[in-house]
């Protein structure tokens, strides 16, 4: 990966929810704001359960039906590597953070989604948590493009 495109991992505990949702979410919206090829994004769960496994029948389903597909991810486990490789780590809840940290120290910058909260696993739920999710992540996402795009302009 180019180390000057800034770079986000979005990370939660299996990788076949959230963090794919965040991960398609990010480049969607970042696409539609011009920045496209200026950052890069992936994901991955703090577990091993899934990996090689696409998303989530319902997160891209729910995806799909808001015009952004993820049926081309893959699950993977987050690295102790990708502390380094990654400028941001997001996790989505508070639970996939203290798993992130435990993995050590490297120059990624390491945040919770949310300010404020932790984005609800949707896994073993109805097709209206899934929904929820999505928008959920989605209201919060201009936030983090907004916070790369200052810190590119800020760096240049």
């Amino acid at each position: 990966m180019p180390q000057s495109k800034p770079s986000v991992l979005f990370v939660c505990l299996g990788n076949i929810c959230r963090s794919p949702l965040a991960e398609g979410i990010f480049r969607h919206q970042a696409g539609m704001a011009g920045y496209a090829q200026q950052f890069h994004a992936g994901s991955a769960g703090t577990g091993a359960w899934h990996a090689g496994e696409p998303p989530h029948p319902n997160s891209i389903a729910v995806a799909a039906q808001n015009g952004i597909d993820i049926s081309g991810q893959r699950a993977r486990q987050i690295l102790r590597e990708d502390l380094d490789r990654f400028d941001l780590i997001v996790g989505m809840d508070a639970s996939n953070v203290a798993n992130i940290r435990q993995l050590g120290t490297g120059r990624a910058e390491i945040l919770r989604f949310l300010d404020h909260g932790d984005v609800p696993d949707p896994w073993g739920r109805g097709m209206d948590q899934y929904h929820a999710v999505f928008e959920l992540i989605g209201q919060a996402m201009p936030n983090l493009i907004n916070r790369l795009i200052r810190a590119r302009k800020l760096a240049d």
